[in-house]
């Protein structure tokens, strides 16, 4: 099994230093070409789910079939996203995003124009389907860029931190915006705009073509691709990653819950507002370091960190208890997120990196809906707050599966070859 993606090590990057920090990681020859329009082109993802749930309430007058809608969109996605990462990697970022924008853009107008005209749930979903199949995945596509620009470098840890707290940013932006829309302009406008920005940041980041991966054909001979599944280690990844979508979930729908159940439901976005501040805070602080410790220690360390933050919200009865654990669960999920993203330059070969990548962000929108299902089935037949036993019993679940298998997360050999026929260039570690 081969891959057709290689790479030469990095001549772009500055020098590096014992202590690599963001200012050396955004000099980076040519990172600004890419980052830019890759952050215009993935504000829609965090736009998607809140602007179908605003639309199809308003239009249905039901949050359940508004939330249904949502879910076959994200659980469409987190399908599809790893099969879109491999096509890139076997045929080039530019490739797969230019179809993959138009179809986005044409089936979110359409699953708009069929809400607007109450059509029937069923003629929702089936709009729904290629709507999440197609979202563009911009973010795992930046992180294998970075993985060109940085091959070799103490920067990658940097700049997988950077991915990360941009990550949150842009879920802490593109739910306000799609509100604000939906809200103040029109019920269709968040999702009206969210196809609009996919369209032009999905065209623009596909126009640079020099920072992409660069895909070789290996002549005519016909090469087998392996996918990044394949990777024992990658399995793990997904895991660990199913569990931190189900604190995510989790914590939408109990947090919810907890402030309507005091009477206070507008301090739902204060305390979820804290959680995700806990998540940047520590993403930047992530980048800001220089490890000295093998990354699989790491994720083993973080993530029995998270286990244990998680598993004390269920208990949480007053706003400023909860502000407390919910920004200690934030800012462990950072180092968790961080570290995963890090190991896949070590473990999956170049030619499959977006693909690992993909499969991770679709574990984390997978894990994430199955707990806000869960989270809300818990919270509609118990007590208050019940709901926070899906992170709790998520992230434990993960960690047991981390801690007996973290022996497939050391790095591949050098020496490791991964196709028949077809050499690969030898990786190199990570830290």
């Amino acid at each position: 099994m081969a891959s057709t993606v290689t790479t030469e090590p990095s001549k772009d990057t500055t020098a590096t230093s014992s202590r690599p920090g963001y200012g050396q990681l955004l000099r980076t020859r040519g990172a600004w070409t890419f980052l830019l329009p890759g952050f215009a082109a993935r504000q829609p993802f965090a736009m998607l789910t809140l602007s179908i749930v605003l639309l199809v309430q308003h239009t249905t007058g039901s949050y359940g079939a508004a939330g249904a809608a949502a879910a076959v969109t994200g659980v469409s996605m987190a399908l599809f996203a790893p099969y879109s990462g491999r096509l890139a990697d076997r045929f080039g970022q530019r490739a797969v995003l230019i179809p993959g924008v138009l179809v986005h853009t044409v089936s979110g107008l359409t699953l708009t124009a069929l809400a607007l005209a109450h059509a029937p749930l069923w003629a929702l979903f089936v709009a729904a389907v290629p709507t999440g199949a197609s979202v563009p995945q911009v973010g795992p596509m930046v992180r294998a860029r970075w993985g060109v620009k940085l091959q070799g470098s103490p920067l990658m840890t940097t700049a997988a931190a950077f991915e990360s707290v941009t990550d949150e940013l842009t879920f802490v932006v593109g739910p306000l915006l799609a509100t604000a829309l939906c809200t103040a302009v029109d019920p269709a406008a968040g999702l009206v705009t969210e196809a609009a920005l996919t369209l032009v940041g999905g065209l623009l980041f596909a126009a640079q073509k020099s920072t992409q991966p660069t895909v070789t054909g290996g002549g005519h001979a016909r090469v087998e691709h392996a996918s990044a599944l394949s990777v024992p280690g990658v399995r793990v990844l997904i895991v660990a990653f199913l569990g931190i979508g189900s604190v995510f979930g989790g914590m939408q729908v109990s947090l919810a819950a907890f402030t309507e159940s005091i009477g206070e439901p507008g301090l739902n976005g204060v305390l979820y507002g804290i959680f995700a501040a806990g998540n940047m805070l520590s993403g930047i602080a992530c980048g800001a370091i220089a490890w000295k410790a093998a990354p699989q220690h790491r994720l083993v360390v973080g993530y029995a960190a998270l286990a244990l933050a998680a598993s004390g919200l269920w208990a949480a009865h007053s706003v400023l208890v909860l502000a407390g654990l919910g920004l200690l669960v934030g800012m462990c999920i950072a180092p968790a997120l961080i570290t995963g993203y890090t190991l896949v330059e070590g473990l999956v070969p170049a030619g499959a990196r977006t693909e690992a990548f993909t499969w991770l962000t679709g574990a984390v929108a997978l894990g994430q809906a199955a707990a806000v299902t869960v989270a809300g089935q818990l919270e509609d037949r118990f007590w208050d707050g019940a709901g926070f036993l899906v992170p709790m019993g998520g992230t434990l679940l993960a960690l047991a599966t981390v801690l007996a298998l973290r022996s497939r997360l050391a790095a591949r050999p050098a020496d490791r070859t991964v196709a028949r026929g077809v050499g690969h260039r030898s990786p190199v570690a990570v830290d």
